[in-house]
């Protein structure tokens, strides 16, 4: 069962998600928070699997409340999925970069919701198709990378470079395994090791990596 506190400042939002959320059985709402300082109890009380997180509230915002998740070592478990109707490119960077596991916007099919939810609490990285394209225009609209210069990567080897560049391109560790004709368990050895190496708390830290240090290009 897949445990999930819901951060958002609409009631009646809440309750969607809650039901869409729970429909087919294995994923369950254990809480919910109004706004990003409540939410941020709430999670350290009940230690979920994934937090659903709006942006845009009172008192701390999802992105603030984002980042005080993830610098608690005592919620090393818990993934931050946000989920808003804004896609302006600050706020999916800032919020991947923020440590958020995956971004989705609200207009998202049920379906693909509890996909994204399962698929982070797996301890992928998920970006919705359309906030993927805005995080690589303003990676693209920023300084130009130095392709093969970047200090950031000098301490990969030319294998760990090449998962990189896959996981840039968006790939699973299985599709990476097929590419580079590895095992999957190699192949998830390797983005444990990129991880380890680059400092990056999850998978989407690395594929914004991958394209500011122009390993992949947009």
């Amino acid at each position: 069962m897949i445990r999930v506190v819901l951060v958002d400042d609409q009631e009646l939002v809440r309750a969607g998600l809650r039901a869409l959320a729970e429909s087919d059985g294995d994923i369950a709402v254990v809480g919910e928070a109004a706004d990003g300082r409540a939410g941020v109890a709430r999670v350290r009380e009940l230690r979920p699997d994934v937090v659903l997180m709006d942006i845009r509230m009172p008192v701390l915002d999802g992105l603030a409340a984002t980042r005080e998740i993830v610098a608690d070592d005592a919620l090393a478990g818990t993934r931050v999925l946000v989920l808003t109707t804004f896609d302006e490119d600050e706020h999916v960077v800032e919020a991947v970069r923020s440590g958020a596991a995956g971004y989705l916007l609200k207009d998202v099919a049920p379906a693909e919701l509890r996909r994204a939810l399962r698929v982070v609490a797996a301890g992928d990285a998920l970006l919705d198709p359309a906030v993927t394209a805005t995080v690589l225009r303003a990676v693209a609209a920023g300084p130009a990378p130095r392709t093969g210069a970047d200090g950031r990567l000098a301490v990969l080897t030319d294998r760990e470079r090449e998962v990189l560049r896959e996981l840039g391109r968006g790939l699973t560790n299985d599709e990476i395994a097929r590419e580079l004709y590895l095992s999957p368990a190699t192949a998830r050895t390797y983005v444990s090791r990129l991880l380890a190496k680059l400092g990056a708390r999850d998978r989407a830290a690395l594929v914004i990596l991958a394209y500011e240090t122009g390993l992949v290009t947009p």
